[in-house]
């Protein structure tokens, strides 16, 4: 092989390596501590599209982690610290057949009994929960869009917490008692 084929090889490679585009980092800064989660956008483009538009328009600084259940995970992004449900775009459809599955570390949508429900809210698994995976059209599960890469120990210490009744009529369960506050949501890895 000459030399030019070569360098002319070696560039078209190095384009295409280029080309790829990293996965979105997102740090949280929270009253519990900081956290830093890596979004899979080649396995779940659609969620994390929009689970971006809610980070670059700064949605969730102020809501609060509203759900924690030990040994389960750690919900957080639709509410504020006095339970006002704050407004959300159009549901999206859910990527749960992606192959990613609900593991210790990962990150989910949050939905209703809906799979096509899922808007803003997100949770942390803190251990594997396979029960959440995809099995099939009829049990589709939880989309998974993403990994926390640095911080889990204070996901870790979060989901310890004490929790009991909450809300403005005591009709959430699982909330922690003292508010674990997202502060400010920042993209490490933007350009």
């Amino acid at each position: 092989m000459k030399l030019r084929q070569i360098v002319i090889i070696a560039s078209a490679l190095l384009l295409n390596v280029t080309a790829v585009a990293d996965n979105p980092v997102v740090k949280f800064e929270t009253t519990a501590g900081d956290f830093t989660l890596e979004l899979n956008q080649e396995k779940a483009p659609v969620t994390v599209e929009n689970f971006m538009g809610y980070v670059n328009d700064g949605y969730f600084e102020g809501t609060i982690f509203h759900r924690i259940i030990n040994g389960f995970m750690v919900q957080g992004g639709g509410f504020t610290v006095d339970f006002t449900d704050k407004p959300t775009r159009d549901p999206i459809a859910i990527e749960s057949a992606t192959g990613l599955t609900n593991d210790l570390g990962t990150v989910a949508m949050a939905r209703t009994s809906d799979p096509n429900s899922a808007t803003a809210q997100f949770f942390i698994n803190v251990k594997d929960n396979d029960f959440l995976n995809y099995q099939s059209d009829a049990q589709p599960g939880y989309a998974v869009f993403g990994k926390v890469t640095e911080g889990m120990d204070v996901i870790m210490e979060m989901s310890l917490r004490p929790t009991g009744p909450g809300g403005k009529y005591k009709q959430f369960r699982d909330v922690p008692a003292v508010p674990v506050i997202i502060e400010k949501v920042t993209v490490v890895n933007a350009e």
